[in-house]
């Protein structure tokens, strides 16, 4: 049982959602269906309406049945999923004008009470909740970077960009780089994991990949394996990061670039399908191999970008053709050369991180054409010049007084010298009243504040001062 300061489990918390909108719906249809036989027999129009709102519903919970099933299986409960992978379908084709729906009714709340609540939840399912947070950073093994490597055609004579927006170590993209004419470039939030993926990567921008500032449309091939984060943020939202990182990262790729999209299966939810058939092409999914795909679930997902459209019509199909993952070919099965970077060479005028990198300070610095302008020194500049004309005193006072002439005068009389400027007071005095036999009475006497230069000049046979 969960404890009152314990994490908010996603898949906890969105199956008690699906277990109360289960339960009302065991409820309300029967009613529904009750109303459409009253109003058939008065009120066409009204029947019509309840009509379109039963299947409405229908719709609603075949698609949650769907959803029920993936937290489910993040939950590693198996024999709840497939239930729910066997009601799905029978739901979807439900016959609205059926006359009994007790026994739906009766389904629906009985598969409900099952579902796994939060402040029920056994031991087990909370371990493997636990687990999977400490897991949240799940680092692509060597040999499926291998096979993803394998079936990627890199394009003779062209650097191309790739591009890993949570790159960790650095460990996948170099493998996925080495010996294919890449230009590497990630993006970490944690700076020790930053730190190593700089002796590995050309670029590395540390810190927060939705607030560095990175170019659109600048990357040949992204390899995307995002943080699975199990728990809800802070106020609560149920935002999944591998949903996000996709939104937000797909446009870095240009068109006809490569997505290598590596999730947990049961993350694939529809609205997931759903930016991938909208913004990519040639579709396809292999799950890992083995022990590892036992472990982490995971599937690599593959596409070429394409124009913007409506996805929907493909997004039912692709979440089906991976519904059951026995049937997903592994990455072995990937064929070589099976998808062709671009042969276009494209710059990466901007890639800048949040937290302050030097190495990466360096490299702008280093390509800041308007810095290296100003910085920038013609021979004239650097030679030593004599002035043009004669200084005038008032000239000469100025050099001597801010220290531009002190040192040593190699000449024919070798001297040191040295200018500086002190404060000098002179006195007047005025005799402003006389007594009338001529004496001075009152007296006033002004002082006057000047800076005056002095010059301090040692020479062989000693020492001078000149004012």
């Amino acid at each position: 049982m969960q404890q009152p300061d314990a994490p908010r489990y996603y898949a906890l918390e969105q199956l008690a959602e699906f277990s109360r909108t289960f339960a009302a719906l065991a409820d309300i249809l029967p009613v529904y269906r009750r109303r459409l036989d009253k109003y058939l027999q008065t009120d066409k129009a009204q029947a019509k309406e309840i009509y379109e709102l039963i299947l409405k519903e229908r719709t609603r919970l075949a698609s949650l049945m769907g959803e029920a099933r993936l937290c489910l299986l993040e939950l590693g409960e198996e024999k709840l999923a497939a239930v729910a992978a066997s009601l799905r379908p029978q739901l979807a084709a439900f016959p609205i004008m059926a006359p009994d729906y007790q026994k739906l009714s009766d389904i629906l709340a009985a598969f409900a009470a099952e579902l796994p609540q939060p402040q029920t939840a056994s031991a087990a399912v909370i371990g493997r909740l636990m687990n999977s947070v400490k897991m949240g950073y799940y680092p692509t093994d060597p040999l499926h970077v291998e096979h993803i490597t394998r079936g990627i055609a890199f394009p003779p004579g062209v650097t191309t960009n790739v591009f890993d927006p949570c790159c960790g170590e650095g460990l996948a993209l170099r493998a996925l780089a080495t010996g294919n004419n890449c230009m590497t470039y990630g993006v970490e939030i944690d700076e020790q994991r930053a730190a190593e993926a700089q002796e590995r990567l050309h670029r590395v921008a540390v810190g927060s990949f939705f607030h560095s500032r990175i170019s659109h449309e600048a990357f040949h091939a992204m390899l995307l394996n995002p943080p699975y984060l199990s728990v809800l943020n802070e106020n609560g939202g149920k935002a999944r990061h591998e949903k996000r990182f996709l939104a937000e990262s797909y446009e870095h790729l240009i068109y006809g670039g490569l997505l290598i999209y590596i999730i947990p299966y049961y993350r694939l939810t529809p609205d997931v399908a759903r930016i991938l058939c909208d913004n990519f092409a040639d579709l396809t999914a292999y799950r890992f191999m083995g022990a590892e795909f036992e472990r982490f679930h995971q599937i690599a997902i593959f596409g070429t970008r394409k124009q913007r459209e409506d996805g929907t019509a493909l997004a039912v199909p692709f979440l089906e053709s991976i519904t059951e993952p026995a049937k997903i070919p592994e990455l072995s099965e990937l064929p070589q050369g099976r998808y062709t970077l671009p042969a276009q060479p494209v710059e990466v005028p901007l890639f800048k991180g949040v937290v302050f990198n030097t190495a990466e300070l360096a490299r702008q610095l280093a390509a800041s054409k308007s810095l290296s302008k100003r910085l920038a020194k013609s021979a004239l500049d650097g030679a030593a010049k004599r002035p043009i004309l004669p200084l005038n005193v008032g000239q000469v006072g100025l050099i001597g007084g801010s220290g531009l002439i002190n040192g040593l005068a190699m000449c024919d009389h070798p001297h040191i010298v040295k200018g500086r400027i002190i404060k000098a007071i002179s006195s007047t005095e005025n005799v402003t009243q006389q007594d009338r036999l001529g004496n001075a009475v009152k007296t006033t006497v002004t002082e006057t504040a000047s800076n005056q230069l002095v010059f301090n000049i040692l020479t062989p046979a000693g020492f001078k001062s000149l004012t």
